[in-house]
């Protein structure tokens, strides 16, 4: 786990909060500390557990009207589901933390913004993808073969020769190549319908793209990795 660094971030409240940039796929994500109020504040421990009872619904308004600790609740909520598919589409955990990391700090400054017109999980693969992209124009990521996704029906299990074990393993760096060639827009529909599971009408509103064009990208990425696959089969 990398060191914990501090960036400033302007929240939806009066008041810059700061908030830690430690993200990875099970360690907390710290929100940012709000100003302090007349009288003797609650502690932070106290503050977040009665957030955690709170719905999600609730937790969002609290957090438009600057409350850190709901804002906390629902990264911490959301954060192994984003980091995976941060890790998914930046190709490396160390990216992929980064780009986390930034898009929380999108969020927080945002999230005013989001008026329940989806729901606030898609509002937040929107953030954590929008980030992504914006990481990815500036270099092109290597996919590690251990970060596509589950594809234990290729492994051999307890009892597989090492003869298998190293086809397999040259199978899936081949797929994590493949998915690196593949342009962004189409990776990122791949991951997100074949890997996240997703609904076409869902991934529309995370990428921006019509329904008919995230299909159209999801079927090219199919074809060009079947292709790029083709003496795999």
């Amino acid at each position: 786990m990398r060191a914990t660094q501090r960036a400033d971030v302007h929240g939806p409240a009066t008041g810059a909060p700061d908030v830690p940039a430690t993200v990875g796929p099970t360690a907390p994500v710290p929100a940012p500390s709000g100003p302090a109020g007349p009288g003797p504040a609650p502690s932070a421990a106290a503050s977040r557990a009665a957030a955690v009872e709170l719905d999600e619904t609730t937790l969002v308004v609290r957090a438009q009207e600057g409350d850190v600790r709901a804002f906390e609740v629902l990264a911490l909520r959301h954060q192994a589901a984003l980091y995976r598919l941060a890790v998914r589409v930046m190709g490396n955990p160390p990216d992929a933390e980064d780009a986390l990391q930034e898009a929380l700090l999108d969020a927080w400054r945002r999230i005013g913004r989001f008026h329940g017109d989806s729901a606030f999980s898609t509002w937040m693969y929107r953030v954590v993808t929008n980030r992504c992209i914006s990481m990815l124009r500036r270099r092109r990521p290597a996919v590690p073969v251990a970060e596509v996704g589950d594809l234990a029906e290729l492994t051999t299990g307890p009892g597989g020769s090492p003869e298998r074990a190293a086809e397999v393993d040259a199978g899936m760096a081949a797929l994590g190549s493949a998915l690196a060639d593949l342009p962004d827009d189409q990776r990122i529909c791949w991951v997100l319908r074949e890997l996240e599971g997703l609904g076409y009408a869902e991934i529309s509103e995370i990428t921006g793209a019509g329904e008919s064009t995230v299909r159209g990208r999801i079927h090219r990425a199919r074809t060009r990795l079947a292709e790029a696959m083709r003496s795999w089969r």
